[in-house]
Parts: structure tokens; C-alpha cells; sequence
């Protein structure tokens, strides 16, 4: 009983004297490990500006020629000759291929010939006619023999106008087999040779495409279709293509903007022409455009570094005039390169750039190499800051 006793005694006089210990070290001014959890976070800030901001679209796009023609026959017929060589560029007119026309040639002598027989005929009944009228007028014939012959005469006039166009319409088929290039451009593949049966419904004998002027087609969200439209009113909107080959860019113009929007992805198809005198532009190429549409007047600009993308919103932490980091909700208006136009922050106002993942609404902060206590001895720290924006002093216990 007595040995519990002293043990119990014992226990109580080691509590005490720790509690001494303790208090005898706070009166001396020893830190807590409370005090010492209580220093600012370090961080890099930025501060707002506010400038005018051109929105540049991007997009990937693909060239197209602004016009190309397939041609083909327009009758069936055999190849006699090919007048051009693949890859060579050929003007409107130009003689492409022949067809054998020897057919076609006979059949128009053949209604030449009719022709002029009807005509023959027709100059005949004419006389006749004017006869017979002067027979009428004297009384030798009678009026019915008059009508007779003016009715030959004028089936026979119908008989030309009928000859004639039969004479036309083998003119007509004989230039079938005459091709010529309705467009300029650049011939491709070569697809027949002399010899070879061509049909309207065969494939394509050689396909012409235009090359200077060419055009870029691409598509842009219907968000920006308003100002697209707005764009194209006010003057000639330029385009700009970026092509793989270490060149500047391409300037051309937007020329054409579709009449509906894509309701499964939320596009509008747009086009541009563009001059290809150096044929760096070719069909079927996939390039990157990008075009002005509009321009933010006064918006306010910040690096993107600075944004808290969140579930569902987007913040960005403020320094604040007592040192301390204040959450702010945003609302990203345009993002270009590093920075982006936003609401929500006002010019001047150090966002937090760097170090922001470390910090929770309220906190104190200290920018990046400025002093550590009121006194300015951190060295380095009073000229680290020199030259960057504005930031709050680390406060001190």
C-alpha cells in the first residue's frame, strides 16, 4: 500500500517540474511550434493589364482548287489522238483530245446535201409560185391552182428550216469529238491513249484543276459566326496560312461563308482564297489558318499560368492590401499564348502566378525574394523584386 503511494507521489512531482520546465521557456520568449507554423507562403505574382485584344481563330484546314472540272465525253467514241502531257498546264480552250470523226464528219456532209436539195426545191416552188399568181391575175387559172402551189411552197420552206437544223445538230456532234479545257488549270493523271473507248459514263478522261487562285477550307465555331459575318461586311477579312516549309505565312481572303450550321459539331464551313503564283498551296494539302474576327476594346489580360481551373469555375488568387491572398472568381473571355483575356480582376491587381497550389483564401503571403522580416534583412530579397510587379510582404510573428 505504501509502495502505491510513492509511486503516485512520485508521477506528480515529474509532471510538475515539466510544467515548470515549460513555462520558465514561453517567459524567456522561446517560440512555440504554433508561432513557428505561422509563416507566409512564398510566391510569384503578376499584375493585371489592360489592353485591346484581336481574337484569332485558329483552325486546320485543306486546300481545295476553286475549280476543277473531270472531263469526260459527252458521246461514245474511240480515242484518236491525246494532245496534252500529264502535269501540264493548259489555258481555257486548248485542244485536250480527238475522238474518231469520221462518222460524224459523213453525217454532216450528208445533211449539207440535203439541205441543198431542199433549198433546190424550195427556189422551184418559189417560181412556181409567182407564175401561177400572175396566171391568177390575168384569169387563165383558177384561184384554187394558185393555193396549191403556195402550199407546196410553204412546206417546202418548212422542209429547209428542217434540213438546216439537222445540219446544225451534226455540226453539233461532230464537235463532240472535239475536247477542249472549259478552265485553266494543271492537267493531272492521264487516264485514256489513242485507241481507248471512251463513254459519258466512263471515268474521268483527265481532270483539270485550277491552282492560282486557290482556295482553304475550314471550319470555325458558331460562336463566333456573328462576328465572322460582321467581319466580312465591314471589308476584306484576311486569312493567314502557316505552311510546314520554314516560309512566312500565306495572306489570302475569306471568300466564302456556308448558309447553315453543322448542327452535329457546332461549325460553320468557311473558305478562302488565296494566291498561289508560287504554287506552295495544292490541292488536298492540310494547312493551319488563323483569322482576326473581332477585338476586345480594354480587356483586362493576365497570365495563364495564374487560373485555377476548378469543377466547374474557374479562380485566381489576388494579393490583397494586407498581405493576404484573396480567391476571385473569373470568367476567361479569350485565351492567346501565355495570357488571357478575362473578367473578374480589375488592372493593376497582383494575381498569384506561381506558388498559388500552396495557398487557401486568407493566407498571408511574400513575394519571391523580397525580405523575410520588417527590418529588410533578407539580403538579396530587397532587389530581387526590382523590375516585376507588386507583392505582399511575408508578415511577421
Amino acid at each position: 500500500m505504501n509502495k502505491g503511494i510513492a509511486v503516485v507521489t512520485v508521477a506528480v512531482v515529474a509532471a510538475g517540474a515539466a510544467a515548470w520546465y515549460f513555462l520558465k521557456n514561453e517567459q524567456h520568449g522561446a517560440p512555440s511550434q504554433a508561432q513557428g507554423a505561422q509563416g507566409a507562403a512564398t510566391v510569384t505574382v503578376a499584375s493585371a493589364r489592360r489592353m485591346d485584344v484581336p481574337v484569332r481563330l485558329q483552325a486546320n484546314g485543306y486546300v481545295s482548287s476553286l475549280n476543277s472540272v473531270d472531263v469526260r465525253p459527252q458521246v461514245s467514241n474511240v480515242v484518236a489522238k491525246v494532245h496534252i502531257k500529264e502535269g501540264q498546264f493548259v489555258k481555257a480552250g486548248d485542244l485536250l483530245f480527238t475522238l474518231d470523226d469520221r462518222a460524224d464528219r459523213v453525217n454532216l456532209q450528208k445533211a449539207e446535201a440535203q439541205l441543198a436539195k431542199d433549198q433546190a426545191t424550195l427556189a422551184d416552188l418559189q417560181r412556181q409560185l409567182a407564175r401561177s399568181r400572175e396566171l391568177l391575175s390575168k384569169g387563165f387559172i383558177a384561184q384554187s391552182a394558185t393555193d396549191t402551189v403556195q402550199a407546196q411552197f410553204d412546206a417546202q420552206h418548212a422542209a429547209v428550216a428542217s434540213s438546216r437544223a439537222a445540219v446544225d445538230a451534226a455540226r453539233v456532234q461532230l464537235g463532240y469529238d472535239t475536247i477542249r479545257a472549259t478552265s485553266s488549270g494543271r492537267a493531272g493523271a492521264i487516264a485514256v491513249y489513242s485507241g481507248t473507248l471512251v463513254q459519258p459514263t466512263s471515268a474521268p478522261m483527265v481532270t483539270i484543276s485550277q491552282l492560282d487562285p486557290i482556295a482553304v477550307s475550314f471550319t470555325l465555331p458558331e460562336s463566333e459566326l456573328n462576328a465572322l459575318l460582321a467581319a466580312q461586311k465591314s471589308g476584306d477579312t484576311t486569312v493567314a496560312a502557316n505552311i510546314a516549309d520554314g516560309k512566312a505565312p500565306l495572306a489570302g481572303k475569306l471568300s466564302f461563308i456556308d448558309n447553315a450550321v453543322d448542327t452535329q459539331n457546332g461549325t460553320v464551313k468557311v473558305k478562302a482564297a488565296f494566291p498561289n503564283a508560287e504554287q506552295r498551296l495544292w490541292p488536298g494539302q492540310y494547312v493551319t489558318v488563323s483569322t482576326v474576327v473581332r477585338e476586345l476594346k480594354d480587356a483586362v489580360v493576365i497570365p495563364q499560368a495564374s487560373i485555377i481551373t476548378g469543377i466547374d469555375n474557374k479562380t485566381v488568387y489576388v494579393v490583397g492590401g494586407d498581405k493576404s491572398a484573396q480567391q476571385r472568381r473569373i470568367e476567361v473571355l479569350y485565351a492567346f499564348g501565355e495570357q488571357a483575356a478575362v473578367t473578374g480582376v480589375q488592372a493593376g491587381d497582383p494575381v498569384v502566378v506561381d506558388g498559388k497550389q500552396n495557398l487557401r483564401p486568407g493566407a498571408k503571403v511574400r513575394e519571391q525574394g523580397a525580405p523575410a522580416d520588417g527590418n529588410g534583412k533578407g539580403g538579396k530579397g530587397g532587389q530581387g523584386g526590382k523590375g516585376q510587379s507588386a507583392v505582399a510582404q511575408k508578415s511577421t510573428s
